[in-house]
């Protein structure tokens, strides 16, 4: 028998969806179950801090959590570094800190309470103070994938026909069109969020765990056995395929 691992999809600041994902999990799989988050931890909701500190605590405790890097994750990092608001990834032009991307409610959950047009050197200067060095630590150190078996857990896709080692980290945190589009088989069963349904959905070589939790939706972790899937509820398993 394979041995289980779980999936939990973006989080986007909702702590009380990730405690309700991971209490799911452990009566499933027990207390040291294998977990690979998504990514997406941050922006939208409102506990971005919190989000991050349970996951920082339950690896310090030696649990066999792995993160990924979502593309909001990364855009929270970019800002933490050089005060970056931009991204030539969101083509309509607006900022991390426009509601609809949701930086200025991570920024809240550190005490940052700033509404829109507030100079973006001022909002950096604060999060000098405000965001602990560990919590940079740890976004700077998320990878954007992980390969298990036939299994392949990124955040946002692949570029389809590119070797692992060759893809655009970019893609990896950004793709949507030629990745959602392709429906040939990969050589592993891509997991991933970024692109949020009413409700995860097989795709037979994808699977879509992005529940749309940013957008008020519930988090539905996910149990792997090879590359058979269930979703985890409140009445226990329910399978997932194509």
């Amino acid at each position: 028998m394979t041995d289980p691992i779980y999936a939990v999809g973006d989080i986007h600041g909702h702590l009380d969806q990730l405690d309700r994902a991971l209490a799911l999990i452990e009566a499933d799989g027990g207390p040291e179950a294998r977990i690979v988050f998504l990514g997406d931890l941050v922006d939208r909701g409102p506990d971005s801090r919190g989000v991050i500190d349970r996951l920082m605590q339950g690896q310090a405790a030696g649990r066999p959590w792995q993160v990924l890097r979502g593309n909001h994750d990364d855009m929270f990092r970019r800002f933490l570094t050089d005060g970056a608001v931009h991204n030539a990834q969101i083509k309509s032009g607006v900022t991390w800190t426009h509601p609809r991307v949701g930086g200025l409610a991570t920024l809240g959950s550190y005490g940052i309470v700033a509404g829109e047009g507030v100079p973006e050197q001022a909002l950096f200067a604060e999060t000098q103070g405000a965001v602990p060095a560990a919590h940079m630590t740890f976004l700077g150190g998320l990878p954007r994938w992980i390969e298990q078996g036939g299994l392949l857990f990124v955040h946002a896709g692949i570029r389809p026909g590119v070797t692992l080692e060759t893809q655009d980290p970019e893609d990896l945190i950004w793709i949507r069109g030629p990745f959602l589009d392709d429906p040939r088989p990969h050589p592993w069963l891509v997991v991933h969020g970024h692109t949020a349904l009413e409700y995860p959905e097989h795709f037979g070589n994808r699977v879509d765990l992005d529940g749309g939790a940013g957008y008020g939706r519930p988090v539905h972790p996910a149990v792997f056995e090879g590359q058979d899937c269930w979703l985890l509820t409140d009445k226990g398993r329910a399978p997932l395929r194509p």
